[in-house]
């Protein structure tokens, strides 16, 4: 399993931040290595990245200064520059729209599609309530990133997620039985402007308590805006299940269909979809929706099925459950770094800590164990 790092006792964000960061260092040192390997293939320096990251903090200062103060508590922490650690959680905003397709939007050499996830409301669950349940599928190499983190916000919700070493927060669940999880979608407005990131958002709304606050949460994010798109995947312990895109033109709800709402890389909400960037590096989104489709039609859904769904290789290399590619450069190898189900309902999170068809699943939840 990957580490846990508990910060949830600290008094503040920046003590919470420094100590995340401390205990996190040589993860986060991956995390550097893998940005600036990553953004040097779509074109950009790290100097320039770690620069267009810097552009972001004030916005995310207007969100929540506790976030800001995190973030510098992180820097402080690892022994890393401030613009290095945005540059981790911006780097969905500074990958261009195209991300590592061919500027002429040719077929590029490998399908870089990422993440398939399922939300299950309580009227199609087995055991009466709410499931998300979703791959997180990225360059293999940053599986050595990965940590959980237990942490509180500043009204002392705590929040529990699985993320990428020095960033503040991916996928997840609160005390609240709120849980959330993230497709990438990549709309032709993506880097234009400055807006909030997405995994600053994603950090922010895991401090709600319901779908319902986190709709409200959005509707009040207007003015802010939103630097990139993604979907998120949403489930909540009032056995509602439901996905949000956001984009830089806007949000939008896409809602359950029969109490199963499915998604994966490309924009599904009507108001959004003239918005989608060319599809060349995440041609098999369209048939992995097909997929999950099919496995949303069971009837009940539960631990058991979506394990299942989530260990899927249906479709060689490019199914639900991805098998790193042997024929690929290791660097650019997509996979399904790990396997993510959480019940919103019991406050539990499992997770499968490689490829899930090659490992179980396993429980972590909001105590520290004894150990």
């Amino acid at each position: 399993m990957f580490p846990i790092v508990d910060v949830s006792q600290l008094p503040n964000a920046a003590a919470r931040g420094h100590a995340y960061g401390a205990q996190c260092a040589d993860r986060i040192a991956i995390s550097v290595n893998t940005y600036t390997q990553t953004f040097a293939q779509c074109g950009i320096s790290w100097e320039t990245a770690r620069a267009r990251a810097m552009q972001y903090l004030s916005v995310i200062s207007a969100l929540d200064a506790s976030l800001a103060d995190e973030l510098e508590g992180i820097a402080l922490g690892s022994g890393q520059p401030l613009d290095v650690i945005l540059a981790l959680n911006c780097r969905t905003e500074i990958l261009p729209p195209s991300f590592l397709g061919n500027p002429n939007d040719a077929a590029p050499a490998q399908d870089l599609s990422e993440c398939t996830a399922m939300c299950v409301g309580a009227s199609a669950s087995e055991n009466g309530g709410a499931w998300m349940a979703q791959n997180w599928d990225w360059v293999g190499r940053q599986r050595a990133a990965l940590v959980i983190l237990r942490t509180v916000d500043s009204t002392g919700t705590g929040i529990l997620t699985l993320t990428e070493a020095g960033m503040l927060a991916k996928i997840g669940l609160n005390t609240h039985g709120f849980a959330l999880g993230l497709n990438i979608v990549r709309s032709q407005l993506d880097g234009a402007q400055i807006g909030l990131p997405v995994h600053i958002l994603l950090r922010h709304l895991l401090s709600c308590t319901s779908i319902a606050q986190a709709r409200s949460r959005l509707a009040a994010l207007n003015g802010l805006g939103f630097g990139a798109s993604s979907n998120i995947p949403c489930a909540d312990a009032l056995g509602e299940a439901v996905c949000f895109e956001v984009a830089p033109a806007g949000w939008a709800e896409h809602a359950s269909s029969s109490g199963v709402v499915v998604h994966t890389n490309h924009f599904l909400c009507e108001s959004l979809v003239a918005q989608q960037a060319p599809l060349t590096a995440f041609v098999s989104s369209p048939s992995r929706l097909a997929t999950a489709a099919g496995y949303a039609q069971a009837r009940p859904i539960g631990f058991s099925h979506l394990q299942t769904f989530l260990r899927d290789e249906s479709d060689g290399f490019l199914s639900i459950c991805r098998q790193p590619n042997p024929d690929l450069p290791a660097d650019t190898r997509i996979e399904s770094v790990a396997g993510i189900i959480i019940s919103a309902r019991q406050r539990r999170m499992w997770i499968a800590p490689d490829v899930p068809s090659r490992v179980n699943f396993e429980a972590v939840d909001f105590l520290t164990p004894s150990t």
